[in-house]
């Protein structure tokens, strides 16, 4: 019995060294700080975002970082195309999987979201950043979001066809628009693809047409939550209609089956002449036709003057989640990913970005033709706002559901205006 004892002792003394050893070491990593060898702990960045357009550049750009920034993942997550960002975005929330960066386009839905954002007022990139692409996510003097970047929209068209149809000159009128159209039906091509199965080509993009021609978007939008403007009766909006009725007139059949890909792939291979979309199209179209002659033109709604301009915007943010554990490796990355040489390179040659910073060149090179094409715009002054960001919580489906309706004719003109100021004042009563 007593050399049992003993045995057992010195067992014990020697388990008990083991795991003395064993759990100091795993102490050290789990912290963070540096073990025998030099090692550290992991950290990952959950990144969720929209942009389907970029997410294979991005996955490139997930290498190049974490070369040279050992001890940090990027796991990067895209919804976006054909699916519901937004409602990802809240079930990510809801499931208690938060993202530690994710988009926010402003206006409204910074104040959506304004709780779980973290104040990025003091990044150094905050000086550097394009004044006006600033506002979406500006907050009582805080600033809670990095722009994406600048883009612009309105019909993408394919020049070699333009020719061939014998349109020598930009249509900057609705009558010009459908006689450039009747030019194309007669060469066989048809005039418009049209992705209406798409929510957000319809609910945020076209509807802005109607919202960006107001004499003052901000206050039509002010005057429609304080009950003291109307959409039924607006003369822009009666002009919108006749647009949305012309692309349809020249457009592919079942436009409300056409998914965004679809629509691209019809553009992109020659099928369509024009469709409406902005410079972001550009890496994808290229990857299916990079020779592909293109522009962009306004989005004409009558035939007076002022039909001439594009609708410029910020798309989205980056933000930080407040709640992040690893919120300062978030910031690092979203410092990096507009300061550094690499960074800025993915942002203009990679993404085909139009910079939304003072110090980020970009030659017409690295942005292609659509983006050179907005960037003229704007120069020029021949610009018009975004203002879908500034729509009630859960616009675009509504405000979709209602035009697609219209397109199946399931309502009519005035109908439709009717529907889309009861979804409205619907909405501004959640």
């Amino acid at each position: 019995m007593k050399k049992l004892s003993k045995w057992s002792l010195v067992m014990i003394l020697a388990l008990s060294m083991v795991l003395s050893a064993c759990g100091g070491k795993t102490s050290e990593q789990g912290a963070g700080s540096t073990a025998d060898k030099g090692s550290s702990e992991t950290k990952t960045i959950k990144i969720f975002q929209f942009k389907v357009e970029i997410a294979e550049a991005l996955n490139r750009l997930k290498g190049e970082y974490e070369s040279s920034h050992p001890g940090i993942k990027l796991d990067i997550q895209t919804v976006g195309g054909g699916a519901d960002y937004g409602a990802a975005l809240k079930a990510k929330f809801a499931s208690g999987d938060e993202p530690d960066i994710f988009n926010n386009g402003g206006y409204r839905e910074l104040e959506t979201w304004i709780g779980n954002l973290e104040d990025l007022s003091d990044q150094p990139w905050v000086s550097d950043a394009v004044e006006v692409a600033k506002e979406p996510m500006t907050k009582d003097g805080k600033i809670y979001g990095q722009p994406m970047n600048l883009e612009g929209y309105g019909f993408i068209y394919n020049k070699d066809l333009f020719e061939k149809a014998g349109i020598t000159e930009i249509p900057t009128t609705l009558s010009e628009l459908e006689a450039a159209a009747k030019k194309l039906e007669g060469i066989g091509v048809t005039p418009f693809a049209n992705g209406y199965q798409e929510l957000w080509v319809l609910g945020l993009h076209n509807l802005n047409v109607a919202f960006g021609n107001q004499d003052n978007p901000d206050a039509f939008i002010k005057g429609l939550d304080e009950g003291t403007a109307k959409i039924p009766g607006n003369p822009v909006f009666e002009q919108w209609v006749n647009l949305l009725d012309l692309t349809l007139k020249y457009g592919n059949k079942n436009p409300l089956t056409t998914d965004y890909n679809t629509e691209m792939t019809l553009f992109a291979n020659g099928e369509a002449a024009m469709t409406q979309q902005g410079n972001w199209t550009q890496v994808q179209i290229d990857g299916i036709n990079p020779n592909l002659n293109i522009g962009i033109l306004p989005m004409p709604i009558h035939d007076q003057e002022g039909n001439d301009k594009l609708f410029v915007g910020v798309p989205n943010n980056w933000v930080v989640n407040k709640n992040s554990q690893v919120k300062d490796e978030a910031k690092e990355f979203l410092n990096w990913l507009v300061t550094s040489d690499e960074g800025k390179r993915y942002i203009t040659e990679e993404f085909k970005f139009i910079p939304a910073f003072k110090s980020i060149d970009a030659t017409s090179e690295q942005l292609g033709d659509l983006g050179t094409e907005v960037m003229n715009y704007s120069q020029a002054g021949k610009a018009l706002s975004w203002n879908f960001n500034k729509f009630p919580d859960g616009g675009m489906n509504e405000f979709a559901n209602q035009m697609q309706a219209y397109i199946a004719g399931k309502s009519d003109k005035a109908q439709l205006l009717e529907d889309l100021q009861k979804a409205w004042d619907s909405l501004n009563l959640k």
